[in-house]
């Protein structure tokens, strides 16, 4: 019997590529791109992948555990501060709350050889997009053999404006590719992006939130909660912000 050398090589590459975040995500350069969305390998009804983030906490960015539908303390002590009535808990809530933003499958076009990688974006390309597929004139642009390309053009952050990224959908209907190694890739070779983005548990989070009250990071962190109440007035009242912590998630 002979060897399925297609197979082998397909477990070949997969070996010897990584589950990092800079060979697997995809972002925009300035300028015009064009890309195309497919089918995620291992959700095919729904590319759209929306994750929730906890960004600069004690200066590290963690993936939420709502994203799996599991509870978040970060999540949970911002609803606590919320319920204090007060305008700088409010402020400090809203910061804490874990931010959404959704990644898709994609192929870059000029560099289809690369596989495919996870293209993340805010509410606003998030809305335009689903409002093109939600358009009869346009439909399933993920489609592999009938989908549509999209322009993105991004313009970086200067003069103290935010980046900015604008979407052109393709009226032209064409082929995800022609390209038997890389239709492959597309069907069968796609990274799993909860792989990519580590799952931290409740108690590694919870520390990570008590070292953040704790001012653990530097003393300009520590004076900025001091200068907001101490977070809340539970924490105001104790000199151990890690038993009003506590306290916070069992009353």
């Amino acid at each position: 019997m002979a060897l399925d050398l297609e197979a082998i090589r397909r477990k070949l590459n997969n070996l010897q590529s990584t589950t990092g975040r800079q060979n697997n995500l995809w972002k925009p350069e300035p300028g015009k791109n064009q890309i195309r969305i497919v089918p995620y390998q291992h959700n095919k009804e729904n590319p759209f992948l929306e994750m929730y983030f906890h960004y600069d906490l004690g200066k590290r960015n963690f993936l939420s555990p709502v994203t799996y539908g599991e509870p978040d303390p970060v999540d949970e002590f911002a609803q606590q501060l919320r319920n204090t009535g007060k305008s700088e808990d409010y402020k400090l809530a809203k910061n804490l709350t874990p931010k959404m933003r959704t990644y898709v499958p994609v192929i870059v076009r000029g560099q289809e050889s690369e596989g495919v990688k996870f293209w993340g974006f805010g509410k606003q390309v998030y809305t335009e997009l689903l409002g093109f597929i939600a358009d009869p004139d346009y439909g399933d642009i993920t489609d592999l053999s009938g989908g549509r390309d999209i322009s993105v053009e991004y313009t970086p952050a200067e003069n103290g404006n935010f980046p900015k990224t604008g979407i052109r959908v393709k009226p032209s209907q064409v082929a995800a590719t022609e390209d038997k190694n890389v239709a492959d890739m597309i069907m069968n070779q796609q990274k799993n992006i909860y792989d990519i983005f580590k799952k931290v548990s409740y108690d590694e989070l919870k520390g990570n939130l008590e070292e953040w009250l704790n001012g653990g990071e530097s003393q300009e962190e520590a004076a900025a909660v001091t200068s907001t109440a101490k977070v809340t007035e539970t924490v105001a009242k104790t000199d151990n912000v890690e038993t009003a912590f506590d306290n916070l998630f069992n009353s």
